[in-house]
């Protein structure tokens, strides 16, 4: 009998039901696909798409929970078994890999793919890991139900550079880097010291790492940063400690200075030349590196062509080269609340691929044409060459936009009522609205932080999303489509569903401020967090469900395994539009032009290899770009010692209360120990309950609060509990 594939995979049998075994084989393929989430047997039939009852889903719900395979709650959803995870990836205690998430005190929990609980590894177990580490655990013991293991190797280091003092033992240079969690000596023989003094602040590279608790690292000097102390010396050391180098090799930027800036002819000859379409950047004010522009032209049927105009830098960026190398394993920008830590040497974000006014450039276009209603009605996509009219900073967009004059006003109000009609459909769709806030400093000319404030998000910015996520969408399913019959390996922006535990105890917690949110479905969950936000614009008390609702969401990540991304509801989406700054678009350039004109198939395993690189280094930038975040809030607040502000509670972990300042987003954390009594945490850490009083204490409860101390070492904000405000 002759079998069909439906969207996620699954092979059916006429009328779209499995045999038993196959049916019992597909719910396990789906729990290992999403270890950490419960379904009954009505979602499992709905998710996998089959034609079976919802009774025979229940039994093989049954078998393999008698074979150990499945557990159920009592609510009668089911989830995977850890002990079976982990068997049945066929894996001693040797054999398990993961990912170091270390806390402050040492100790550290192993991430394991596919396993639905982190491994918990005590300080003295850690051996040499540092955090970010890959490291083969053995697994121990469980605490509870929580497994608990041994550091007994480390496969991949996070990072191999650090900064620290140097200082002498005789000929011997010592060097303690100041990386938390790092406090061995790092010793550097004379031959590597460079010509660094007494007191240097250096850049060391290890060069042999211990093999057991007794050994010290060895290391070399790469760069000398002179005194301690300052702000680019803290911005410098959160950058290399979450290890990213500061500098390019001599080898690459041999290679970019080798790079002709003149287009040639037969350059020009190939591309599609759209020089004379109007055409034009909005980005940020204080931009250097313009990666995509707009173009828009009215045709002659009265349709409206435009595109979406991405920085070519796989033209001058090859696969090979020691700058394609260095690339990938930065993987990213990195911006800090000062600077930011290119991917690409600035001879080619900033000069050669950046689309400045009034030059010539090589570009990558997704152009898209649309009638008179502006439905979607043609895509195309090539190598073009462009030449930008007009850089708008976001303001002087907005500005146009609202006064309905000034440069390119038709233009961008055209453009602007077309993106308008694509995020009513996305949301339409099943996309969900919530927009983090997003903390900015005004700093003084010594990097000091004198103001801080939330950036606002207008019609500009949103138009450019807007059209953005268009491209990255469109693309995606261009591959997509072609590769039906057989797949073409791509590279995937995928978003996994919300965690449903994290989603009901959430549902829980709103139930009790008198918000209803139905979580049943993956659909209902968008459309009740929708109706959340919405809600939560025009009411103050509702408003600190909005963070809580984005804790559940899962992490979007890259992967040749397309699952569709559930926040933006798009079936597939990839990223396309940034290459000057995200390595991942660099690859759907190159994978997508050679689909252009035929089929082109990289080893899908090489590929998946390379999407994991690129999202731990996304990760690894996002907690750089949050500890400078950090750094900088600590040093503002610290001129407030002994001052007292309204926060709200943002966070519970059983040393403490984290609470959020509503004046300037500042957060610290009160320690119960301050406080009279001591507190119990529910489980869900949504409440502490006073063991005395009963006072409860709630995620969202205004409080006001003194600034006790700001420590910049430990990037960390005391403070002391004055008084509840009255609910």
């Amino acid at each position: 009998m002759k079998r069909k594939k439906n969207k996620k995979g699954w092979k059916k049998s006429k009328g779209g039901k499995l045999s038993t075994s196959e049916l019992q084989q597909q719910i396990i393929e789906l729990f290992k696909r999403k270890p950490k989430q419960r379904f009954n047997a009505k979602q499992i039939a709905k998710f996998l798409k089959i034609g079976n009852s919802k009774d025979s889903v229940s039994d093989a719900l049954k078998k393999l929970e008698a074979d150990g395979t499945v557990f159920s709650f009592d609510n009668k959803k089911f989830r995977l078994d850890r002990r079976a995870a982990t068997a049945d990836k066929k894996t001693s205690a040797k054999s398990l890999e993961g990912i170091v998430d270390m806390t402050r005190s040492g100790a550290g929990y192993i991430v394991v793919d596919d396993m639905p609980d982190d491994i918990f590894v005590h300080a003295r177990n850690m051996g040499s890991a540092l955090n970010g580490d890959r490291v083969e655990v053995a697994l121990t013991r469980g605490r509870g139900k929580k497994p608990e293991g041994k550091v007994i190797k480390v496969v991949k280091r996070a990072a191999d550079h650090f900064i620290g003092k140097l200082n002498f033992r005789g000929k011997f240079g010592i060097v303690v880097p100041n990386k938390m969690n790092f406090d061995q000596e790092i010793y550097i023989d004379p031959e590597n010291q460079m010509d660094a003094e007494q007191g240097d602040m250096v850049v060391v590279k290890v060069t042999k790492w211990p093999k057991g608790n007794v050994q010290n690292p060895i290391g070399e000097v790469t760069k000398v940063l002179g005194a301690e102390g300052g702000n680019d010396m803290e911005m410098n050391s959160i950058l290399v400690n979450n290890g990213f180098d500061l500098d390019f090799s001599p080898e690459a930027m041999a290679e970019v200075e080798a790079l002709a800036y003149e287009i040639s002819d037969e350059e020009v000859e190939r591309r599609r030349d759209m020089r004379e379409t109007t055409t034009f950047t909005i980005d940020p004010v204080d931009a250097k590196d313009f990666d995509d522009a707009l173009s828009v032209e009215i045709l002659e049927d009265g349709k409206i062509e435009v595109g979406v105009h991405i920085a070519d830098v796989s033209h001058y960026v090859k696969p090979g080269t020691q700058l394609d190398k260095e690339a990938y394993e930065r993987s990213t920008s990195v911006y800090l609340v000062d600077r930011v830590l290119p991917m690409l040497p600035e001879r080619i974000s900033n000069e050669l691929c950046s689309l400045r006014p009034n030059e010539d450039k090589c570009t990558f276009s997704a152009v898209f044409t649309f009638d008179k209603s502006y439905k979607l009605v043609d895509k195309w996509f090539g190598k073009t060459l462009i030449h930008s009219d007009r850089r708008f900073a976001y303001e002087e967009a907005q500005e146009v936009l609202e006064n309905g004059k000034g440069d390119m006003y038709e233009e961008i109000k055209l453009l602007d009522t077309i993106a308008k009609k694509l995020r009513k459909a996305k949301f339409k769709n099943g996309a969900i609205a919530f927009e983090a806030e997003e903390v900015r400093f005004k700093l003084d000319d010594k990097g000091k932080p004198i103001d801080l404030y939330v950036k606002e998000r207008k019609d500009a910015h949103l138009l450019i999303e807007d059209f953005m996520l268009l491209a990255n969408k469109e693309c995606a399913k261009f591959i997509a489509k072609k590769g039906k019959a057989k797949e073409i390996p791509f590279v995937y922006r995928i978003h996994d569903l919300p965690n449903e535990e994290r989603v009901q105890n959430l549902a829980l917690f709103a139930k009790e401020m008198g918000v209803t949110l139905h979580v049943d479905t993956p659909k209902q969950i968008a459309e009740s967090y929708n109706r959340l936000a919405k809600e939560a614009k025009k009411n103050d008390a509702i408003r600190m469900l909005e963070p809580l609702a984005i804790r559940t969401m899962a992490k979007a990540e890259y992967s040749p395994d397309n699952i569709g991304h559930y926040g933006l509801a798009f079936e597939f989406y990839s990223h396309f539009t940034s290459p000057i700054r995200r390595y991942s678009d660099v690859l759907t350039h190159r994978i997508l032009e050679k689909n252009l004109t035929a089929e082109f198939r990289t080893d899908k395993g090489i590929l998946a290899a390379k999407c994991k690189h690129i999202s731990q280094q996304e990760r690894k930038a996002m907690t750089a770009e949050r500890e400078s975040t950090k750094y900088k809030q600590v040093e503002y607040i610290s001129q407030f010692i002994g001052e007292e502000f309204e926060g709200a509670i943002n966070g519970m972990i059983d040393r403490g209360l984290f609470v959020e300042l509503v004046k300037n987003k500042c957060e610290g954390m009160i320690g119960f120990d301050t406080l009279q009594e001591p507190f119990d945490i529910d489980d869900a850490r949504m409440k502490a309950v006073g063991k005395h009083s009963g006072l409860v204490l709630k995620m969202g409860d205004r409080i006001m609060v003194r600034i006790k101390d700001a420590d910049l070492e430990q990037r960390r904000i005391e403070l002391e509990l004055v008084e509840i405000v009255e609910k």
